[in-house]
This record gives C-alpha cells, structure tokens and sequence, in this order.
C-alpha cells in the first residue's frame, strides 16, 4: 500500500528518524517521504497525496503536526481521505502516548503496517477540528505562554509548573453554556473539552473519554483562592473522588458564550479565540491505525 511520510522539517535530520525509515523500508513499507518547511505546507502535501492515490499518510511530529494534518483531511469526503498513522516526533505527544503508539520511531513506524485501522471521533470547534483535547480559559493561556525552551527542557512538566505559578489571582471567564441537556451561567476557571484523555505533557483530563464513543467528555474547573489551588488539582488527578471544584459530564455537543473577554482556546496545541463556541463531536470520521486492543476504544 502506497504510504506517504509527511515529516515536520525540524525533526528531518534526527538520525533515530532516518535510521528508522531506513529500517523500515528494508522490512517492506514503501514509503515515500515529504518534509515540511513552512506553514501550509502539510494540507499541500496531504493534496498532493490524495491526487496521487496514496492509501496511508504517517504524519511525524507532535500533537500540533497532528492537528494540521487532521484539518487537512477534513477538507475532504470521508471516502477519499487517506488513512491516519502517527510518528510521535513532539515534546509532549499527547494523543500518541494515550493511544499507546511507541515514542520509539522504529516502532511507531513498523506499527503503520502492523497496527489495526480504527475508524475514530473527530471534534469540531466552529470551523476547527481537533483529535485529542481543547482546552478553553487560563488552561489554554498557560500553554500558549510557556516558552518553547521550557517545554523542550522540563518536558510535560512545564505546564504543570507554569499553570500553579499563575493560577492564583487570575480572573476567571463568565461563560453561559449549553449542551443538549441543560443550559446555565457561570465562573469557569479553566475547560476542557476532551475527545482523548491527557494533555500538558501526561496529564489526564478525562479519564473515561472513549474515541470512538460519539461523546465529547467536559472537565470544567470554577473559580478557585490561593487556599483550595491544592484541593483542586487533586480532584483534577482523582477524577474517582468526591469534587467540589470540578465538574465533568459527557455531551455531543457544547456552546459556550463569554460575557466578559475573548476565550483563549488550545487545539491539540494550536491557538485558536473566540468569544463564541460551538463544540461538538463528529463520530467516526477519521482511519487511523493504533495498537492493538488500544485502550481507548470503546
């Protein structure tokens, strides 16, 4: 099967990534490789591929690649979009890790072949999409304001050390929102709104998020002092407990409407604001191949 590698050129030249498709193409995937260079260059390349009559299309980099690479699919029918693998190249890799998709190139790439194709959800925020979390508030503040060194050199953890250091203070969204089900106002701290389940470099989010469930699962953190920051980020990393400050539940679909600022949005890594929201859950648009018996398939 004709197979595209659409690779991020800041990672080309990793020699574990050449030594990786060397081995691979000796083992029999034929694979032709592309490297970006520049924005917009990933929906040329995935064009291009479809114009070709390419079956598979491996994107390799982080979680942000991976959203590009998604919009550009979705450009397209369902029936012709090329199949979706993952050569998990970020700093984080979110989705990959939870998928349970090798941070070992070599490995990564050999699963393109052997993997199970699964047909998955896709989210959608007003005309943006998403495979794994969007975060909304001061979550998607934090990850926009990390440096890119910090990130490379704590890794996941920066979002973490970055978030508690800004958290106190910090002015929440009044947001009315609306799901299929019910329709409220109120103070909201950070939101996710999660088709996976971790985000910030290992952090879960949404512990029973399925990718194939037709559901979008919300995590929604209110307003909170300098005293509870604690209490709250332990519900957060115990998601069985009783919760005072986070609220979750399941939805097809979600608007949100600030009243006072813009909403700062992170899709999979990728900036997005808007004041107004639509949030919903596109079921089984995307082939992707995954491990197999992927945890997080319903």
């Amino acid at each position: 099967m004709k197979t595209h590698l659409i690779l991020n050129g800041k990672k080309a030249s990793l020699i574990s990534v050449r030594d990786a498709i060397s081995k691979t193409r000796n083992n029999g995937l034929e694979l032709e490789i592309r490297v970006t260079y520049e924005g917009g260059d990933v929906e040329r390349l995935v064009k291009e591929a479809i114009r070709e009559g390419v079956k598979k299309l491996v994107i390799g980099g982080g979680d942000g690649s991976t959203n590009e690479m998604v919009n550009a699919l979705m450009k397209y029918p369902k029936n012709k979009r090329p199949i979706l693998a993952i050569l998990p190249l970020g700093t984080a890799n979110d989705f990959a890790t939870s998928c349970g998709i090798s941070q070992d190139s070599y490995e990564a790439l050999s699963l393109v072949n052997t993997g199970e194709i699964q047909a998955i959800d896709v989210a959608k925020a007003n005309d943006r999409y998403f495979l794994n979390i969007a975060t909304a508030g001061f979550g998607a503040e934090v990850t926009a304001t990390t440096p890119v060194e910090l990130k490379n050199f704590l890794g996941g953890g920066a979002y973490t050390l970055t978030g508690v250091l800004r958290a106190i203070g910090f002015e929440p969204y009044q947001v009315a929102m609306k799901t299929e089900n019910e329709s409220g106002f109120g103070d909201v701290l950070i939101g996710a709104v999660c088709n996976g389940r971790q985000a910030g470099g290992g952090q879960v989010l949404a512990p029973d998020a399925y990718l194939n469930d037709g559901y979008l699962d919300i995590l929604i953190l209110k307003k909170i002092g300098a005293t509870e920051l604690l209490d709250a980020i332990a519900e957060v990393e115990n998601p069985s407990r009783d919760t005072k400050y986070i609220r979750r539940f399941k939805t097809k679909w979600l608007e949100i409407e600030s009243q006072n600022n813009i909403i700062p949005v992170n899709l999979d890594g990728e900036p997005y604001k808007s004041k107004n929201i639509r949030f919903e859950v596109l079921q089984q648009e995307i082939k992707i191949v995954l491990p197999d018996r992927c945890k997080l398939l319903k």
